[in-house]
């Protein structure tokens, strides 16, 4: 009962701004983005504080070095979390923006117009960063948002809102419309989960399991932002520095993200001389390689990897969001095979296409069914912010009105406004004898 009341408090709360956040003026809400990035610059000591418990509790519970990167703040991440305030405050409000208007041979005047979603609900793990980016995205969009981070964040997520509130406070912006479950009960979040009459919108961002669970057992409408396992294809005619530079920058860059790639797809023409060099660059970042039969008899073997982590890869691992440095490698006849590769396995997060023809290039970006697709890129650049968003909410692989980065346009959607000048149905109105009608006035008085 006690999770429950908690729940519809805060989502009670949250409601109650609604109506004011839709008709905010745009300088209100700049000036609480700005104000809570001074915040950040001057609680900086206080948040890396609250941090390191967090890493602490971490550490003491066996969580991975993965997970621990994504949790920890520091001098860096909190400077980019100021940036992203400053991107997202620089950016356009898309409120009350008029996306199209046409008229009708009967005068009307029909069009649409940008609104807010109105209140969303976020639950997501491990990363802090996120609070400021999903937090930053709904003010500048007018959308109410209930933060649920997880208990491993719990101290660093706290002192963030508290910022995001003092700011609030100081310029004149609802304070209720960023809400913060300080709480670890799980039956918080069940109970979240069934007020469709207050929730519009819940995005999960996280783990496959969480996810799933969320979308299961939820009453309110889920943007699903599903595991991130990228492939990337080496084609036969790719630039072979292009190749190695973009294989290598995808996987070791920064593992522990949803946008690094998981497989690497070969073409069997330039097996022999890529993957023995992109190989040896794998084993000096400390990359085991999971291999099929064919790269596997190239690879163990070779003067360039050896003493390498290279080993027979499963079926399942061809699935797996690693996460880590860890790679599934797998060998192609052709392009044909390489995108039914994807699609079999892959996540339709972010795919990429290493090749110098340009029509091999098209038929990658047309075929492969994916949020983002890219043709001589690294996936790492699926974000808001690389994407010119200022930030994200997640990346939704569902096929919705959001697709892949989430950003301020993806937290509005249209409805629809009509302007006329009398204009009736088939010209019914009020009868004409009933408008002919002499009422006596003197006789109606009391």
């Amino acid at each position: 009962m006690e999770a429950k009341i908690y729940a519809e408090s805060l989502a009670k709360k949250a409601k109650s701004t609604v109506r004011k956040l839709s008709s905010l003026k745009t300088d209100i809400k700049n000036k609480v983005l700005l104000k809570t990035a001074e915040l950040l610059i001057a609680y900086k000591d206080k948040i890396i504080e609250e941090n390191k418990k967090d890493l602490a509790d971490a550490e003491k519970k066996g969580y991975s070095k993965a997970l621990l990167d994504r949790l920890a703040l520091d001098d860096k991440r909190i400077n980019q979390m100021v940036q992203v305030l400053k991107d997202v405050e620089s950016l356009p409000d898309p409120v009350g923006e008029i996306i199209s208007m046409w008229t009708r041979p009967n005068g009307l005047k029909v069009g649409q117009m940008r609104v807010p979603l109105g209140v969303i609900l976020i639950i997501y793990e491990a990363r802090p960063n996120v609070t400021i980016e999903a937090a930053s995205l709904c003010i500048k969009s007018s959308n109410a948002v209930i933060l649920k981070g997880g208990s491993e964040t719990i101290n660093s997520n706290r002192i963030l809102v508290d910022i995001i509130k003092e700011a609030s406070r100081e310029c004149g912006f609802p304070e209720d419309a960023v809400m913060f479950v300080d709480s670890t009960d799980k039956e918080v979040v069940t109970e979240l989960l069934k007020l469709d009459n207050l929730i519009d919108v819940v995005i999960p961002r996280g783990g496959e399991n969480l996810i799933r669970a969320v979308a299961e057992n939820s009453r309110i409408p889920v943007i699903k932002h599903y595991k991130g396992v990228c492939n990337l294809y080496i084609d036969d005619e790719a630039d072979m520095e292009k190749a190695l530079n973009i294989a290598y920058n995808a996987k070791v860059q920064r593992p522990s993200v949803c946008n690094a790639i998981e497989n690497l797809v070969v073409h069997k023409d330039i097996a022999k001389e890529f993957l023995p060099k992109i190989g040896y660059y794998y084993k000096k970042a400390g990359v085991e390689m999971r291999c099929d039969e064919i790269s596997y008899q190239i690879l163990k073997d070779h003067p360039l990897t050896n003493d390498a982590k290279i080993i027979p890869a499963k079926e399942e691992d061809y699935y797996e969001e690693f996460l880590d440095l860890i790679i599934a490698i797998k060998v192609v006849n052709n392009i044909d095979e390489a995108i039914e590769f994807i699609e079999k396995y892959g996540s339709h997060h972010s795919d990429a296409i290493v090749t110098e023809n340009y029509t091999k290039g098209m038929k990658f970006i047309n075929e492969v069914d994916s949020a983002a697709v890219y043709i001589n890129a690294s996936t790492r650049f699926t974000d808001g912010n690389e994407f010119g968003l200022g930030a994200e909410m997640g990346i939704s692989t569902d096929k919705i009105h959001a697709r892949g980065p989430m950003g301020l346009k993806e937290l509005t959607i249209p409805k629809f406004i009509v302007f006329g000048n009398g204009q009736l149905r088939e010209n019914v109105g009020i009868p004409k004898e009933e408008e002919e009608i002499n009422i006596d006035t003197e006789a109606c008085k009391l």
